[in-house]
């Protein structure tokens, strides 16, 4: 099993980790004006996205013979996709007509995630909420998905490419779980009620 790696690179995608923490503090004192309800839809939207994002990794895979057994059951493609789904060495292998779809790709997602965050609120503390929860919940719905189709991640060790704009940020599965875990921590407690002062 790889060693654990504490950082991504290039070394700045390394700063994500401080979004939960200053989306905290600054939400913290005065709360999100952002209904439950409101949360509740947005994640909805987003755990489908997400799975829909990892429905077209599958077959993109697929498509360029780096996904072995997909021609079998589903139980054959996670029997043997975990040992052989190296997704950070993958991109070497990608046709260039391919990269520069799934730079696209990227692109339109992140659209999709900031027009939903626009969508649900007219407050610009709201929409950046909006958005880094429904970013956050995509992003777990993606690995979730991921695994339960095709069985990888097989351990939060593995190496993936999170995104390759404007260059490949690369780390392991635990970095944007971490991020994306904390950052819906945050907004939680965010909107928790703020026990009151009492006056003397």
């Amino acid at each position: 099993m790889a060693p654990i790696q504490l950082w991504a690179q290039p070394w700045w995608v390394n700063l994500l980790m401080l979004v939960p923490l200053i989306a905290f503090l600054l939400w913290s004192r005065a709360g999100l004006q952002l209904s439950w309800q409101r949360l509740t839809l947005i994640a909805f939207f987003a755990v489908a996205f997400g799975f829909g994002e990892a429905a077209v990794v599958v077959y993109l895979r697929a498509a360029v013979g780096l996904l072995p057994g997909f021609q079998g059951t589903l139980s054959d493609v996670r029997r043997s996709a975990p040992q052989f789904y190296k997704q950070a060495e993958a991109l070497t292998d990608f046709p260039q007509s391919l990269l520069t779809i799934e730079v696209l790709r990227e692109a339109t997602t992140m659209v999709m995630l900031l027009s939903l965050a626009l969508l649900a609120t007219s407050k610009p503390r709201e929409r950046w909420a909006a958005f880094l929860w429904a970013f956050s919940v995509w992003d777990a719905a993606y690995y979730l998905s991921l695994w339960a189709t095709i069985g990888w991640p097989g351990s939060l060790r593995d190496v993936d490419v999170l995104f390759l704009i404007p260059v490949p940020w690369v780390a392991q599965v635990w970095f944007p779980l971490a991020v994306s875990g904390l950052t819906i921590l945050a907004i939680i407690m965010s909107k928790l009620p703020r026990p009151q002062k009492s006056s003397p």
